[in-house]
């Protein structure tokens, strides 16, 4: 059915309303998460709110599926690149010089989990800033402007955040 809708936004939402289920489905078919295919189409209709398209759609369902596709993979690749990011600064400066004994590389996955699961204990503003600043490298003053709090205040996460992990990558950095 090609719908042209005039009000973009209500539009929309009353298709991602009524197609709610084949949305979530239609992620989850393909990558397989149920959960993270939930959470697309509800930051889809967060966006469709904050963000309304500009001009007319012209097939409100079609649209839906592309633009929750594409958020699914994005959030995917950012997912993957925390992963590799959090591995790499586990594994410590020295990981590529030598190749890794079983022992080794077992002594290297648990302190990997045991810094993914120190993470993820943080307090969620904490991780927050922590993510921005130690994953994606943004500027403590941008920090600050992106979550509305003070420089001060990126600061101190990342010290409360530092205190935290500290322990845990020393002794990654420390192994030979």
């Amino acid at each position: 059915m090609l719908v042209v809708s005039d009000s973009p936004p209500e539009a929309l939402l009353s298709t991602l309303i009524r197609h709610y289920d084949d949305l979530v489905d239609h992620v989850r078919r393909r990558f397989g998460d149920r959960h993270l295919a939930r959470d697309v189409v509800q930051d889809v209709c967060v966006r469709l709110i904050e963000t309304p398209p500009r001009k007319p759609i012209r097939e409100p369902l079609a649209f839906l599926r592309h633009v929750s596709t594409h958020l699914a993979i994005d959030r995917c690749r950012v997912a993957d690149y925390r992963v590799d990011r959090t591995a790499l600064m586990a594994a410590g400066p020295h990981a590529s010089e030598t190749p890794a004994t079983p022992d080794e590389t077992a002594i290297a996955e648990q302190a990997r989990a045991a810094l993914l699961a120190a993470i993820q204990a943080l307090p969620e503003r904490c991780r927050e800033v922590f993510i921005l600043h130690a994953l994606y490298e943004v500027p403590q003053t941008e920090i600050a402007k992106r979550l509305g709090i003070s420089r001060t205040m990126v600061a101190r996460h990342l010290a409360r955040a530092d205190e935290a992990l500290q322990p845990l990558l020393s002794r990654s950095n420390s192994r030979p």
